[in-house]
C-alpha cells in the first residue's frame, strides 16, 4: 500500500472518529501531495520518493514554525505542531542513527578524498543522495562541517 493510500485511509478513520485536528493534518498532506502530482504531471507520474519529499518538506515547515512559536511564547501552537509532526513521521522511512550517519560521513569523506571545508558541497551531495529522506540535512551539514574541520 502506498503512503498516499495509507494517509487517505487514516483520514477516513479520523473523519469517522471525529478527530478534527488529525483530519485537518491528513487533508493538508493529501492536498500537498496532489499539488506535487499536478506539478509533475506533464513530465512524469508521482513516485513514492516524491511523496516522501513532500512529507519531509511539511515536516521541516512545522519544525520551523515551532521555533517561531517558542520565540513568541505560544506553547498552545507548539503543541499543535508537535502533534502534526507525530502524524507526519508515521509515514516517513525510519531515520538513520547518529552512529550510522557518522560512519557514512567518514566513509564518504575518504571516498571523495575531501581535505577541507571547501569540499563540503561534494560530501553533502553524496551523503544526502545516499540517505535521501532518512536524515535531516541540517544534522548532516553540522556533522560534515565538524569532520572536515578536523582534517
Amino acid at each position: 500500500m502506498s503512503i498516499e493510500q495509507r494517509i487517505n485511509e487514516d483520514a477516513e478513520s479520523a473523519l469517522r472518529a471525529g478527530h478534527k485536528a488529525d483530519l485537518l493534518t491528513y487533508r493538508t498532506l493529501l492536498a500537498q501531495i496532489k499539488d506535487e502530482r499536478i506539478k509533475l504531471r506533464p513530465k512524469r507520474e508521482l513516485t513514492e520518493e516524491d511523496v516522501i519529499n513532500v512529507l519531509n518538506h511539511a515536516l521541516k515547515k512545522r519544525k520551523e514554525a515551532i521555533e517561531l512559536y517558542r520565540k513568541g511564547n505560544r506553547e498552545d501552537l507548539v503543541e499543535k505542531e508537535l502533534h502534526e509532526i507525530q502524524i507526519i513521521e508515521k509515514y516517513l522511512p525510519e531515520m538513520i542513527s547518529e552512529e550510522a550517519l557518522l560512519g557514512i560521513v567518514d566513509e564518504t569523506i575518504k571516498k571523495i578524498n575531501a581535505t577541507s571545508l571547501k569540499d563540503l558541497g561534494r560530501v553533502m551531495g553524496s551523503v544526502m543522495k545516499e540517505l535521501k529522506g532518512r536524515v535531516d540535512g541540517q544534522i548532516v551539514q553540522n556533522i560534515v562541517r565538524e569532520r572536515l574541520a578536523q582534517l
